[in-house]
């Protein structure tokens, strides 16, 4: 397989320890590349059925996992563009709930 590189870090252990908000930056962006990392380390996505376990412990249309910030070179301009996206609604009710 091609490198892969994964940074990540802990901002919030919720739920007496049983789940974890992280935040990650890629250096690179291969195919999953957040639901793999994770799940190699034994941290698979809440709502991730591929990657995590088949049955889940809420039920969720999707992973959580959210692109806060996704900063890239447009191709044409040359220049950097950055975005910025809050919390879906209820990505940010899960995590009130998980507290």
């Amino acid at each position: 397989g091609k490198r892969a590189v994964t940074h990540y870090r802990v901002l919030e252990r919720l739920k007496g320890n049983r789940f974890t908000l992280v935040e990650c930056q890629l250096e690179t962006g291969r195919t999953h590349q957040i639901r793999v990392h994770m799940a190699k380390i034994q941290h698979p996505l809440l709502g991730d059925t591929t990657y995590g376990p088949k049955k889940q412990p809420y039920q969720l249309q999707g992973q959580c996992l959210h692109a806060r910030v996704l900063g890239f070179i447009h191709p044409r301009t040359r220049k950097y563009m950055e975005f910025e996206a809050p919390l879906p609604d209820y990505f940010q009710k899960l995590l009130e709930e998980l507290r």
